[in-house]
């Protein structure tokens, strides 16, 4: 049986992006130990799964990086959820925000793109699909977003553990993972770690 966890960055004030999917913020506080955490949770996971326009992001830009986090999504099979319409193939605000800010990952040539064009597409019940997934061995089933993957997620009740790195920054508004909740999560904290560049990453487990 694996556990599900759901990786996010997220501003003090709860937004995984901007109003219209803003992602440069979260790039300030990034440091080398924040890295390396992000890293460990990465290559600790025996599958990706994430909402189709994230793995078009990532699709497009991991593949030709050459940093930390490039081995283990490169690496690391992965599998995404399609509702199977046309605008699947479209990518997000924050790809735009990565090719601006670091242009000399974004050009270079891509070598690893086996593992994206091999990834499983997965079109059923979201919940029956996540339950199926969960119920084979291995290490944890890591989640990405983008906002609206998770929040479906989250509705599902089958996320085991919640990996939150919480930047210095707050927004005012933006895309929230928790806005459609039909009732109260309680959650436990059950590791908390600071990073020098303001960061801190929490880890929360649903207390039911």
């Amino acid at each position: 049986m694996r556990k599900l966890v759901l990786k996010m960055s997220m501003s003090i004030d709860g937004f995984v992006g901007g109003p219209n999917g803003e992602a440069d913020w979260l790039f300030r506080s990034i440091d080398d130990a924040s890295a390396a955490w992000e890293v460990e949770r990465l290559w600790d996971a025996s599958l990706h799964i994430m909402g189709s326009r994230t793995f078009q992001d990532m699709k497009a830009w991991w593949p030709s990086s050459d940093e930390p986090y490039a081995p283990p999504m490169n690496e690391i099979p992965k599998a995404y959820f399609s509702r199977g319409r046309s605008s699947d193939a479209s990518t997000t605000r924050a790809l735009e925000d990565a090719r601006r800010l670091f242009p000399r990952s974004a050009d270079k040539a891509s070598s690893h793109l086996e593992s994206w064009e091999t990834a499983a597409k997965l079109t059923g019940d979201l919940a029956t699909e996540i339950a199926a997934l969960k119920a084979e061995d291995g290490k944890p089933i890591l989640a990405h977003g983008g906002a609206a993957f998770a929040r479906s997620l989250i509705a599902t009740g089958l996320i085991d553990e919640y990996h939150l790195l919480v930047h210095p920054v707050a927004l005012g508004r933006g895309l929230s993972i928790f806005a459609d909740l039909s009732e109260p999560i309680d959650l436990a904290l059950t590791a908390s770690q600071r990073f020098p560049a303001g960061a801190i990453a929490n880890t929360y487990r649903p207390r039911s």
